[in-house]
């Protein structure tokens, strides 16, 4: 949905990536907005970091003050760099880094958009913490639902005193006050675990998981029930965990056979630094690329004999299957004929009916009441 924002500066048309007809989710809220109108009445100097900013309309709003912009996005980094252009902005007005990145060294404007996961948040912050000084302004943005207590008191421990203003069409901003340095607070992330015993291959096995990933102090129970059920994938020549999270599941098939050439592919920065930390952590022999990117774009037609996929319903806050049918849809496009699809999704999502509608058939591979194992054969 390619739409128009209203800023102190003037309108921007703005969308998501990939652009989707379909799809009629904007690409900004009013916690955008909301941030928007207090920095009009905020001289913006120096270095400006804008973290976690959704799909570029902060950074394309603020692209005559420089800034960098941080996030764990793909999708978001490629919205960003379409939405700079169809705005007429150069991308050399904004530094683009992911969570991944060494930070800028000093930053004395700090914008945050509130992650959905608090950990992401925590995670960021200390790495950010020391490059700000006293006299940084540090202004947070996020919808009321996406700011708890919790919110407020990582910012107070990690930066100084916080405060939030009050609410505007259920958004809020978050007010910090920093410190003067002290010595950095120890970072918790990346966390590791041990695996429990029962779940194949890898059972026992080392799980490593960078901040923001999905259930990330331990294993969920969609993926243990996955796990439970995978396919034998020996003679399988090239497979794909698709939206690999941390890669427990491509692991399992590296383990289980060691002649596998395995693709984890992600969205997300972090997840798929946590797929290459998982496998390596396992010391696993076999053969094993990491990308991150729009789900199987690059991936040639028909060179993919099996894709895993554990499809995300949710764009941060909204509820939408638009990156499963994508997803699908580019799996089919991968898979050489004869190949297989096996996803694992609630039970309530219905996606038997969408990959009825693009391979012409769907198989119930294994069930309980909360998921569902299913499989879809490229004829």
């Amino acid at each position: 949905m390619n739409d128009r924002m209203t800023t102190p500066w003037g309108e921007l048309a703005l969308a998501r990536f990939p652009e989707d007809p379909r799809d009629r989710l904007r690409a900004w809220d009013a916690a955008d907005e909301y941030l928007l109108r207090h920095l009009r009445e905020v001289p913006l100097s120096g270095t400006v970091v804008v973290l976690g900013d959704r799909w570029g309309a902060l950074v394309t709003a603020l692209a005559a003050h420089g800034p960098t912009q941080i996030t764990d996005s793909y999708l978001g980094q490629e919205a960003t760099r379409a939405n700079l252009a169809r705005n007429g902005v150069g991308t050399g007005m904004v530094r683009l880094l992911t969570t991944q990145d060494p930070p800028p060294g000093r930053i004395d404007v700090l914008l945050v958009r509130v992650p959905k996961s608090l950990a992401l948040l925590e995670d960021q912050l200390l790495r950010l913490a020391p490059a700000v000084h006293e006299g940084t302004v540090v202004v947070g943005t996020g919808m009321v639902k996406e700011i708890h207590t919790s919110t407020l008191k990582l910012f107070e421990r990690i930066l100084g005193p916080t405060r939030t203003s009050l609410a505007e069409k259920k958004a809020r901003l978050i007010f910090c006050a920093p410190r003067a340095s002290a010595q950095p607070l120890p970072n918790p992330w990346p966390y590791r675990y041990a695996l429990p015993e029962g779940i194949g291959a890898v059972s026992g096995r080392t799980v490593v998981n960078h901040a923001g990933v999905f259930c990330a102090d331990r294993l969920d129970i969609g993926t243990r029930f996955f796990l439970g059920h995978l396919p034998d994938s020996k003679g399988a020549r090239r497979v794909v965990d698709l939206g690999c999270g941390n890669g427990v599941v491509g692991t399992a098939v590296a383990l289980a056979d060691p002649e596998a050439e395995v693709l984890f592919v992600d969205e997300s920065f972090q997840a798929v630094a946590s797929a290459e930390a998982t496998y390596r952590a396992n010391g696993v022999p076999g053969h094993a690329e990491f990308r991150v990117g729009d789900a199987l774009t690059g991936v040639p037609d028909g060179s993919v004999d099996l894709v895993l996929n554990n499809p995300p319903f949710h764009s941060h806050q909204a509820t939408t299957d638009a990156t499963a049918r994508r997803m699908f849809a580019d799996a089919r496009r991968a898979l050489r004929p004869g190949g297989e699809l096996w996803v694992i999704g609630n039970r309530h999502l219905g996606y038997h009916v969408t990959l009825r509608r693009l391979f012409g058939n769907s198989r119930l591979v294994a069930g309980d009441p909360k998921f569902v194992v299913l499989k879809a054969v490229k004829r």
